[in-house]
């Protein structure tokens, strides 16, 4: 896999029977599956102590493309809680091959993002926003990785409940809102970085920030980051 050498091991796999819940047709049938969720990686053994001993997982995810009656494939979507001084996690991305689609959404449900990225470009989910990964392609595979906080759990309860996010990506380009979820402003779409930046959340690719403290603290102690979020989300 491109951004990987080696044997990876079993993955998660999410099937269809999982996703039901936060599908725009509910009924949709597909016998393969999903995507593949493929956690807690490491190239050696130092770099695994050294993510462990700062609370940190790096994982990989891959998205086949997929129809699934008129929307594209994404992933369940999920939020993550608030630390111990009431900021939410954030988590970093960069896509390794394809292009994905973030769907942002705040908890309140006052700002909706579509944060569109390719290959090399690394995404930022800031704190107390929920997101979704959309593989927006019909005929090529996604291929992204994330590091992320192992303080908590992801919550999916409000995607499920809600029957998604804010909005589906249908094949024929529409952006179609949830009519589960009360008013809901109209989506921004922004661009994500290259990568190429001189800020430290914009090195690439994001494996080689493993062993670098000052560059990934910010996934366990975001209260020390907020105007660095604040402006990211200014696109």
């Amino acid at each position: 896999m491109l951004g990987w050498e080696g044997e990876l091991p079993v993955p998660s796999v999410r099937t269809i029977d999982e996703m039901r819940p936060v599908l725009a047709d509910a009924g949709c049938a597909c016998e393969a599956p999903l995507y593949f969720m493929y956690r807690d990686l490491a190239r050696s053994d130092a770099d695994w102590r050294w993510l462990h001993d700062h609370h940190l997982r790096y994982d990989l995810t891959v998205i086949p493309p997929c129809d699934l009656c008129g929307e594209y494939v994404k992933t369940k979507g999920h939020y993550h809680p608030n630390n111990a001084h009431g900021v939410g996690y954030p988590e970093i991305y960069e896509v390794l091959e394809g292009a994905v689609h973030y769907l942002l959404q705040s908890r309140p449900l006052n700002d909706v993002a579509l944060v569109s990225a390719d290959a090399g470009d690394i995404v930022i989910i800031p704190p107390g926003y929920g997101h979704v990964s959309i593989n927006p392609s019909p005929d090529r595979a996604l291929a992204m990785a994330n590091i992320v906080s192992t303080a908590f759990e992801s919550e999916y309860g409000e995607y499920e409940a809600l029957h998604g996010g804010a909005y589906y990506e249908m094949t024929d380009g529409e952006l179609k809102k949830n009519p589960h979820y009360p008013h809901v402003p109209p989506a921004r779409h922004l661009n994500a970085a290259s990568g190429r930046g001189t800020h430290r959340f914009c090195k690439r690719p994001i494996y080689d920030l493993i062993g670098d403290e000052d560059a990934l603290s910010f996934l366990n102690h975001p209260e020390r980051f907020i105007p660095i979020f604040e402006m990211l989300l200014k696109g």
